[in-house]
């Protein structure tokens, strides 16, 4: 199993020296570097890199900022000189934080994490291949909203509320806003996984937990959590369809 890993940091010297460590993890393949978010956000569109070793503090953008700007993210190892945003680090879910000069030990516990994580996809069957753009239900988006950010799995999220050009995403207890459209996200959803109910919503069928008859010929849908979200006259024909009612 070969991880395809690229550097991201501002120093030349810190990307040196972590080439270097990453010499004795012969499961890592170091196949590009940048240094600066622009230069990270063009070679992660190319190379799709299924890690990324992350500076946070660079001239212009932060680790953070590139982050929310992709679509969906590789898997993520902060290095990083400034311990205070640690906290913040944990919170979007990234796999480690490793505090410059990095520690060898600390740098194995992170691939042996990275490791796990892909042996556990591929054993999960994960690799399924939708056209092109198409996010598949076990890739890990970034939302950012405000000062808060969170790595999410789209399986993990139960619908998509329009509000204007924003939408609202909902999983778990948050429900933070991102700057797309509702249109947009149809286009980039798995069409198995997700549905466009409604003018206002798109729900995740998986987190449907009972069905009933509504006004006008159209469906309620119960979701996980208590979510109660409708169906319109014209999307319930091709939704019995879809769900074989």
């Amino acid at each position: 199993m070969t991880i395809r890993a690229l550097l991201i940091d501002d120093e030349r010297l810190a990307r040196v020296e972590l080439r270097k460590l990453l010499t004795d993890f012969p499961s890592i393949e170091v196949v590009e570097e940048a240094a600066n978010v622009a230069e990270a956000l063009d070679k992660i569109d190319q190379l799709k890199p299924d890690l990324i070793f992350l500076d946070i503090q660079m001239p212009g953008k932060t680790g953070f900022d590139l982050l929310a700007e992709l679509d969906r993210s590789p898997q993520v190892i902060f290095t990083t000189a400034h311990h205070e945003y640690a906290l913040k680090a944990f919170e979007v879910n990234a796999l480690d934080y490793l505090m410059k000069p990095i520690d060898p030990v600390r740098l194995a516990d992170a691939i042996q994490k990275v490791q796990q994580l892909e042996a556990a996809r591929i054993g999960n069957g994960e690799g399924e291949v939708l056209p092109n753009g198409v996010l598949s239900e076990n890739d890990q988006v970034f939302v950012k909203d405000g000062d808060r950010c969170w790595f999410v799995k789209l399986n993990e999220i139960r619908f998509f509320e329009s509000v204007g050009n924003y939408a609202r995403v909902f999983f778990g207890n948050n429900k933070p806003m991102i700057l797309k459209s509702l249109n947009a996200l149809e286009d980039r959803l798995d069409s198995k996984l997700f549905f466009r109910t409604n003018r206002k919503h798109i729900v995740n069928l998986r987190m449907i937990e009972k069905i009933e008859p509504y006004f006008n010929g159209g469906l309620l849908l119960e979701l996980k959590g208590g979510d109660k979200i409708e169906v319109s006259r014209r999307q319930t024909l091709r939704f019995k369809e879809m769900m074989s009612l």
